[in-house]
């Protein structure tokens, strides 16, 4: 299957190539398609073989989102957690 075959309306495929240092260059139509602009953060994350770059915003509100249904302050109960351990270990 070639790049060109892989894009359509909703997605689009590029090849790039790290250079000597890791990194990487966003080519500019796909920069532009999904409205980065430079100092946007992304998240790139693994996933089996292969990388995903996502909107650091957009994970983030995933993450809210999870927690959302989250009732009570994490923070305490972990600190009570730990407490405990420490009791219990002397």
């Amino acid at each position: 299957m070639t790049i060109e075959a892989m894009s359509d309306q909703t997605s689009e495929a590029a090849l790039v190539q790290l250079d000597r240092h890791g990194r990487l260059v966003v080519p500019a139509s796909l920069r532009r398609a999904l409205g980065l602009a430079p100092g946007d953060r992304l998240v790139i994350r693994r996933e089996g073989d292969r990388l995903v770059l996502e909107r650091f915003e957009a994970v983030e509100e995933a993450i809210w989102q999870e927690m959302a249904g989250v009732e009570g302050d994490l923070a305490s109960e972990l600190l009570e957690d730990r407490r405990r351990e420490a009791e219990r270990d002397g």
